[in-house]
């Protein structure tokens, strides 16, 4: 039956707004889906990269000698013979085009070969002489080269300043000063970095199948740097099995694998092994905070500071936006939110989940608490007595706010007493905590093609990238949705560099930006149907849309998302061990499109806050300059015996300032506030206030091994 316009009145089914199960779920489980390094083109070849050995210096040598002379050895690349690249705007991409090391890691060289097994064995084959310069990776107050950069990350300005903050700090009747610690930590999504590259010398085509966030991004540097057109290069993404913002930009393996087969002229897989991650694709950087609070005896704020430390690498400047949460959260009318940076011998840092806030609002909602306790007050009522009006920052309106009900509906659900002393059970002291939650509403342009076709099915055509979020099922619940037809009649084609163009899965802008150009070209092509009249040509009909002039448009009000964290959590006194007994969170970010996995992304990132909060750490080695935690064996995700049972809840947001379908955005909001929550929580349990993340029984026990004089 053709989609006539009585087959679309008859057949009308809004599935957007229920909860529909993942379209790949089956595929993902029975092992049908292929990610990057499952490619099996003919007569594949392995790649497998030698990191430097040093911190700081320069190669003199490379010895390939013994490398190549391993059984099915087919190319040992380096500096000195690899392919010259053409420039790009990431220097962390420039591989193998001279002898400099700028950190530890840094790869000096890559080995191909026949198979995994006879790559990784040319690698440690490899002999690398170096000249090694004094190295510096220990990121402290007054650090000599600290500077206030120009931005940070998301093109904020890195300095705020309203009103004279220290003069009302001064003059305020309660105070808190108060500095807090947050270590490097570091994405590890599931699947790690890899991918396939296949060039094809007779029609100078380069294919690449790679775990990324977004294909377009990458077919554009990879094209540059290879000097090809753009159409002379498809870059594939059907399944990538996480990313946290590791995977947002093109990494050094999706380079290296193209070198490998243009050089060998095979198809070459370069997955990197776990250990490599943490030097090579990004990390989230330490943050050293001050934060500072005057109030009234009332509550009300009248003075906040929030002066953030962190650093970046020699290569590539990339500054965390921590004390930009401050510019948003609160009103208050002196303000300062300022951060300042260090150029050190460490790796390039990077995007991880909810950057800027995750380390910011642990921060300023530990203060708050510290705050609420020098008052006496309710620090859910001490949040809600300096709820704003308008952005504190810009003057500008909320397009929607709920904080507040985030809060009352959370206290309600939670069980919150405000101030109930903490409980003992035998060794265990038992406390609850609060935090706020918050994250900006991003919006990129895109493009999406529909199609109907004559048996009364429908092609989606949209280059997004799933990661795990579900994205694909959600974008085929807003192209039933504009179409008026059953889920099952929509198939939806994403993860291709040859569709029309689209931004990358992060800043949980995806599908925001993504599904406004499926509803787009749906509706238009809902409007061309009911216009045609009789049965659809062979060829079908089409419409496309482009939402680059409608995301552009600079909206008159602050668009965020907000939420509100409670957990309950029990500190043993003979092990010093925390565990945290119950996580809820409440959040208010638009219209939730799919219940399901909206439930598992809100859950998803609370369960990172609690490893942030208890268990996930990383340091750099002042001697060696490489970071100490450099797999799962070491840097401790949370596992399911450290995860109780969450609950992540919402509020029916109505917001017609976004994008057609109403959201937000969830991707990244669970994470935020979650350990400032669970700290508060272990500060009310033991009447000891830790500032240095992650509380692990060694820093419980001392702080608990110090008499009550106040916060440690």
């Amino acid at each position: 039956m053709s989609p006539t316009t009585a087959t679309l009145d008859t057949a009308a089914q809004a599935s957007l707004g229920t909860p529909v199960p993942r379209l790949e779920a089956r595929d993902k489980v029975t092992g049908t889906a292929r990610y990057a390094a499952e490619q099996n083109p003919p007569r594949r070849a392995y790649g497998w990269p030698v990191p430097a050995t040093i911190a700081h210096g320069r190669v003199t040598a490379v010895d390939t000698t013994a490398a190549l002379a391993l059984p099915g050895v087919l190319a040992v690349l380096t500096p000195y013979d690899a392919p010259r690249l053409g420039p790009s705007d990431d220097p962390t991409l420039q591989l193998l085009q001279d002898t400099r090391v700028p950190h530890r890691g840094w790869y000096v060289a890559l080995a191909v070969a026949d198979t995994l097994e006879g790559a990784r064995a040319a690698a440690e084959a490899v002999r690398v002489g170096y000249e090694a310069e004094p190295h510096d990776v220990t990121l402290r107050e007054g650090h000599p080269g600290l500077y206030t950069p120009e931005e940070v990350n998301g093109g904020y300005p890195a300095h705020r300043e309203h009103g004279d903050p220290d003069a009302a700090f001064a003059a305020a009747p309660v105070r808190v000063d108060v500095r807090y610690s947050v270590p490097p930590l570091h994405n590890h999504a599931m699947e790690p970095h890899a991918a396939t590259a296949d060039w094809d010398a007779g029609r100078g085509h380069l294919t690449v199948y790679d775990s990324c966030q977004g294909t377009t991004v990458v077919r554009t540097v990879l094209a540059g740097l290879f000097r090809l057109p753009e159409d002379r290069v498809t870059v594939l993404a059907e399944h990538v099995g996480g990313g946290f913002g590791s995977k947002s930009t093109p990494r050094p393996h999706v380079v290296l694998a193209v070198m490998a087969t243009r050089r060998c002229g095979r198809p070459v897989t370069v997955a990197l092994p776990r250990q490599h991650l943490a030097a090579c694709v990004g990390h989230r950087a330490p943050t050293l905070h001050r934060v500072r609070l005057g109030a009234r005896p009332d509550g009300t704020l009248t003075s906040l500071t929030h002066e953030v430390l962190t650093h970046t690498s020699r290569v590539r400047e990339f500054v965390e936006q921590a004390a930009v949460p401050g510019r948003v959260m609160y009103a208050v009318r002196d303000s300062r939110t300022t951060h300042r940076v260090a150029a050190l011998d460490v790796p390039t840092p990077s995007w991880m989940r909810a950057p800027g806030e995750t380390p910011g609002m642990y921060a300023l909602e530990s203060a708050m608490d510290e705050l609420a306790d020098a008052l006496g007050m309710d620090p859910v009522e001490l949040r809600v007595r300096n709820d704003p009006a308008t952005e504190p920052d810009s003057g500008r309106p909320f397009s929607s706010r709920h904080l507040v009900e985030c809060l009352r509906e959370g206290a309600t659900r939670f069980g919150w007493t405000g101030h109930r002393p903490p409980l003992r059970e035998g060794p265990l002291l038992i406390g609850s905590g609060v935090a706020a939650a918050t994250y900006p509403v991003y919006i990129a342009p895109a493009g999406a093609r529909a199609h109907a076709r004559p048996d009364g099915s429908y092609l989606v055509e949209v280059n997004a990238t799933d990661i795990g979020t579900g994205a694909r099922t959600v974008l085929s619940q807003i192209a039933a949705d504009a179409l008026g037809v059953p889920l099952d009649a929509v198939t939806l084609s994403l993860g291709n560099s040859a569709l029309p163009p689209t931004p990358v899965a992060g800043g949980s802008a995806g599908t925001a930006s993504w599904g406004w150009a499926v509803h787009d070209a749906c509706t238009a092509l809902t409007d061309r149907l009911a216009r045609h009249h009789g049965p659809l040509p062979d060829a079908g009909l089409s419409a496309s849309a482009d939402t680059t002039q409608s995301a552009k448009q600079k909206p008159p009000y602050a668009r965020h998302a907000f939420g509100a964290h409670f957990a309950e959590v029990q500190a043993d006194t003979v092990t010093g061990e925390v565990r945290v007994r119950r996580l809820l969170g409440v959040f208010a970010a638009g219209r939730i499109l799919n219940p399901r996995t909206a439930r598992s992304q809100f859950i998803g990132g609370m369960v990172m806050g609690l490893g942030m909060a208890l268990t996930e750490h990383s340091g750099l080695d002042p001697a060696f300059g490489d970071f100490a935690e450099r797999d799962l064996a070491a840097y401790h995700v949370p596992v399911n015996a450290d995860v109780p049972a969450v609950e992540a809840h919402w509020i029916d947001e109505h917001d017609k300032h976004l994008n057609p379908m109403g959201g937000k955005g969830i991707g990244e909001i669970g994470i935020v506030g979650a350990a400032a929550a669970i700290g508060n929580a272990v500060s009310r349990a033991t009447g000891r206030r830790l500032r240095e993340l992650p509380l692990t029984p060694d820093r419980v026990l001392a702080a608990l091994s110090v008499p009550d004089t106040g916060p440690v």
